[in-house]
């Protein structure tokens, strides 16, 4: 079992590095691959070394599944490449997440659509995969139409020039230029670039991605992306319209049978998730559960999930597993 990770010396694919070992994944050749300034430089997996390889050595190996975190243009030119000599890509960029013949997928909510075909497969944006986490159980319940998200997320989502820029404003410096304005002790309503529309590209793909994921366009979702000064994952406050009513005790309890979430919910003890919380850790976490009393059928609630880990790597390792586990690599 051949794997290389693609972008193995950025903060996701270090995460994916991380991911693999911790999950004992039965692979038998790792294949780091990186850019060609990085050629040669070792990163760690399982208390060995191993040479990071240009993209041409890694396809020529033939690797089985390929875990991309190395940009959309980068993946845009070299997914194909690795697919044309039967490799699976699991792409944690944006570049083929919208592309009509690619699945974007979230295990634990389409996994069962994938098939042996699906050689290039999308990893969708961190926080729509945190949100649809909460939002899948409770639509097969009741039935979404609406939902509106606020997210408050971490720096580490923008990668390591951004952490370094965060922690020196916040040691007195000038930062690096990495945001257009400064982070700490500050926050940034505008994540991405800004579309026609106004909104801006995070936005747009929590609207795009949520309806693609979850195979239902007629779920309306508005977003307000935002960056806050903080490490360990990214937040979110979601109000949900449901054609049918619920209960809060029900809602409550089929988010705890749902695999992969965990419910925070005691206001009385000061009990709800935050990023601290969620920091290296694979689940998705809600909390402060409560209806609207605005209009009817609707509930707020608020969702946590480390960016780096459930947002990014490990749902790309789980789609790793879900190839493996169905049967569609065969030597």
């Amino acid at each position: 079992m051949r794997v290389a990770v693609v972008g193995a010396t950025g903060l996701v694919g270090s995460a994916m590095l991380q991911i693999l070992e911790e999950r004992n994944f039965p692979l038998t050749e790792l294949i780091p691959v990186a850019s060609a300034r990085s050629v040669g430089t070792k990163v760690k997996y399982k208390g060995k070394e191993f040479a990071v390889v240009s993209a041409d050595e890694a396809i020529a190996r033939k690797p089985h599944i390929a875990l991309f975190s190395a940009g959309g243009s980068i993946s845009l030119e070299l997914a194909p490449k690795f697919a044309e000599v039967g490799c699976y890509v699991v792409d944690n960029s944006s570049a083929w997440r919208m592309d009509p013949t690619k699945k974007l997928i979230v295990p634990e909510v389409n996994g069962n659509v994938l098939t042996r075909d699906d050689l290039i497969i999308a990893n969708p944006n961190c926080s729509t995969i945190q949100m649809v986490m909460v939002l899948q159980p409770l639509h097969l319940e009741y039935g979404i139409r609406r939902v509106v998200v606020s997210t408050y997320q971490s720096v580490t989502g923008t990668g390591q020039k951004a952490v370094g820029e965060l922690m020196d404003e916040r040691a007195g410096g000038n930062g690096h230029g990495v945001y257009p304005h400064r982070i700490d002790l500050n926050v940034i309503p505008h994540i991405d670039v800004f579309q026609e529309n106004g909104y801006t590209k995070e936005e747009m793909k929590m609207v795009l991605e949520t309806c693609k994921i979850m195979g239902d366009d007629s779920i309306r979702v508005t977003a307000t992306t935002v960056r806050v000064p903080v490490m360990g994952g990214h937040s979110e406050s979601v109000n949900i319209e449901f054609a049918k009513n619920f209960v809060e005790n029900d809602v409550r309890e089929i988010l705890s049978n749902f695999p992969g979430v965990i419910v925070i919910d005691n206001p009385k003890m000061n009990a709800y998730p935050m990023p601290l919380d969620a920091a290296g850790k694979d689940e998705v976490f809600v909390g402060r559960i409560r209806r609207d009393y605005s209009q009817p059928n609707t509930l707020n609630c608020w969702i946590v999930a480390d960016n780096l880990r459930k947002g990014a790597a490990t749902n790309a390792v789980q789609i790793a597993k879900h190839i493996l586990n169905a049967g569609f690599i065969e030597e």
